[in-house]
């Protein structure tokens, strides 16, 4: 077990591909951090500079304080869990299990105490003597998490390791991994681009985009307070929304102007944002934060916007309706299910403005009420 640090790590592919720019990271003893980001953000990379399997342009690697940017995958004591599993077919579940420990030359009755173990801790005891073509695909993701076990390595690295699962067996084996890490207490970095993998697993969360990092936290901090538009809008079921506008005066306070529609920001938000008065601004809500209003009771109140419901989702007790405003086509949020709302309904919506975000403009517009 150790810290595995990453130095000022930059690689760039032939073709002046930049993958990774210039990372620095420091995963604690012991941690579950889990990478998160959209397809191409260089979380993958990332996680095969460390495990040895693609070599840094520029930076340090140190595991348990040992460099080992020139050290050969075999030699940096970690073991790597992939997205295919990895298995032998020709070899039972027992010979997959007990490879590696062989081929390091383990003594036989060392390398059964560590597979037996291994078995006994996965729930797989059973399964020791089929071969992977027997096997489902959770007990093969098993059998590939027991490779990484037995080998008792200073840190595990998980690439994408559920994305073959399906929906329910997928949220069972994340449970599993989480009693896992709580057991073994490995050093553990897993690589997802499901965020919401990344918030029910990690303790801290990395936010990644075009090979940079974005935000670290821990899920929820991440959550409530995002660094940028962007972390504000990858992270979070259903998404952020987002309206473009410009802040006003209004009445010895600061409003969010839509175009047609006006919300009133709290006072402590009016306070720190009083310099951007007349300059264009996001506004960020997060569905859940919006409800519907009785539009006789919040008629030309400051916090309401009037929609029309284009497409409804039911979910059970809870129902996601996708709306879209007067100057914006697109919104969803979330709310307890109701029988009488439908497509083409016009209902006026509450927003919940302690809750609001309000960020500079582009992609990745900082968050301009951090701290409020």
């Amino acid at each position: 077990m150790a810290e595995v640090v990453l130095e000022n790590v930059t690689k760039i592919f032939p073709g002046d591909v930049l993958a990774v720019d210039d990372i620095c990271l420091n995963v604690r003893d012991n941690e579950f951090l889990v990478l998160v980001g959209p397809s191409g953000c260089g979380k993958s990379t990332t996680l095969r500079i460390v495990a040895g399997l693609e070599e840094a342009t520029a930076g340090l690697i140190r595991i348990g304080g040992r460099v080992v940017n020139d050290v050969a995958p075999k030699d940096r004591d970690i073991a790597m869990v992939f997205q295919n599993y990895a298995l032998y077919p020709h070899m039972t579940v027992y010979k997959n299990l007990a490879f590696a420990l062989r081929l390091r030359r383990f003594k036989a009755d060392e390398i059964d105490r560590r597979v037996q173990q291994a078995a006994k801790i996965l729930g797989i005891p059973e399964l020791l003597d089929r071969k992977p073509k027997a096997l489902s695909g959770g007990q093969r993701q098993r059998v590939a998490v027991g490779r990484a076990i037995v080998r008792q390595p200073k840190a595990f690295l998980f690439d994408e390791p559920l994305s073959n699962l399906d929906a329910k067996l997928r949220v069972e084996t994340r449970a599993e991994l989480k009693q896992l890490h709580r057991r073994l207490q490995t050093t553990t970095i897993y690589v997802t681009h499901d965020q919401e993998e990344a918030m029910t697993l990690g303790e801290r969360i990395v936010v990644l985009k075009d090979g940079r990092i974005h935000q670290i936290g821990p899920p929820l901090e991440v959550y409530r307070y995002p660094a940028n538009r962007f972390v504000a809008g990858f992270v979070g079921t259903p998404p952020m929304n987002f309206f473009n506008g410009r802040l006003v005066a209004a009445d010895g306070g600061v409003a969010f102007d839509e175009g047609t529609t006006q919300v009133r920001l709290v006072q402590e938000q009016g306070e720190a944002l009083g310099g951007w008065i007349g300059k264009q601004v996001v506004l960020g809500v997060r569905p859940e934060a919006m409800a519907t209003a009785n539009v006789g009771r919040f008629a030309g109140h400051d916090n309401t916007i009037p929609v029309r419901i284009d497409v409804v989702e039911p979910l059970g007790e809870r129902m996601d309706l996708y709306a879209a405003t007067a100057q914006h086509g697109h919104i969803v949020t979330r709310i307890d299910a109701q029988h009488n709302l439908g497509p083409g309904t016009q209902i006026v919506l509450h927003l919940d403005m302690s809750k609001v975000h309000v960020f500079d403009v582009g992609d990745e517009g900082a968050d301009l009420t951090a701290g409020t």
